[in-house]
């Protein structure tokens, strides 16, 4: 059975090749089920105007919109990302869409240069934030499995270089650590900080969940204890297969 994210590469692919017939080529260092993943490489590889067709055909359906708000090193969103966020988009990718916020209990102070940023579990959260903020921006839907990797390592920042060459290696560390000391891992924290701030009702704790935008007990409550059963009942279309056979619901935890 092939997913929604098949079906759209190929017609990509169809739709690139139809159209530099008789044309060159651009050059594309990227296997075909990445060329969706960022604008970058949908740029690079000559079909950035049907991948964001694509996307919007995708943003116009029903899916159902999970976000996300957390810390890096919070145990509660550790346990939460890993084993009901994670598997869940795994096998229900086709009918949701995640968004992952890292900034949570957070606070942030603007200095002459820059926003300086205080975490809820110190100095090493605060990074941990910054280089998954910044993977995101990086690696496109890659980021995903990176950061799933690192949040189930015994040492989340030990774990970020290898999960990053593991789950994206046409990603080079450098360029997410240059994001992460530069100016724009500054920016996107400010802009998570902005997001988070933002929430209505506020958030309390974290992981807090947004559910197709919106934040309830009842919402925060289903998610924790079984997100994949949530997502199955909330789509409006035809179930996955994968509906019918769900997941062991678990506890979770807060910070």
């Amino acid at each position: 059975m092939y997913t929604l994210k098949a079906i759209i590469l190929f017609v990509v692919l169809c739709l690139s090749v139809k159209k530099s017939k008789g044309k060159s080529i651009p050059s594309c260092k990227y296997p075909t089920s990445q060329w969706c993943d960022t604008n970058d490489i949908a740029a690079k590889c000559g079909v950035l105007e049907h991948c964001v067709l694509a996307n919007v055909t995708k943003s116009n359906g029903m899916s159902v919109n999970v976000s996300l708000y957390y810390e890096s090193l919070c145990p509660g969103c550790r346990l939460f990302l890993t084993t009901q966020l994670m598997p869940t988009f795994i096998m229900l990718e086709d009918i949701m869409n995640v968004e992952l916020v890292p900034y949570g209990n957070a606070q942030e102070q603007l200095t002459e240069k820059k926003y300086v940023f205080i975490c809820q579990h110190g100095e090493d959260e605060c990074l941990g934030n910054m280089i998954e903020t910044c993977m995101l921006n990086k690696m496109g839907a890659a980021a995903y499995r990176v950061i799933d990797c690192m949040e189930s390592a015994a040492h989340v920042l030990n774990a970020a270089k290898p999960c990053a060459e593991l789950f994206s290696p046409n990603t080079s560390w450098d360029t997410v650590m240059d994001c992460v000391k530069g100016d724009l891992g500054n920016q996107l924290m400010h802009e998570n900080a902005l997001k988070t701030e933002a929430l209505k009702p506020p958030h309390q704790y974290v992981p807090w969940v947004t559910i197709n935008g919106e934040h309830t007990e009842e919402l925060q409550v289903k998610a924790m204890n079984s997100l994949f059963n949530l997502v199955c009942s909330l789509y409006q279309g035809k179930k996955p297969i994968a509906c019918t056979v769900g997941l062991k619901g678990r506890r979770g935890n807060y910070c």
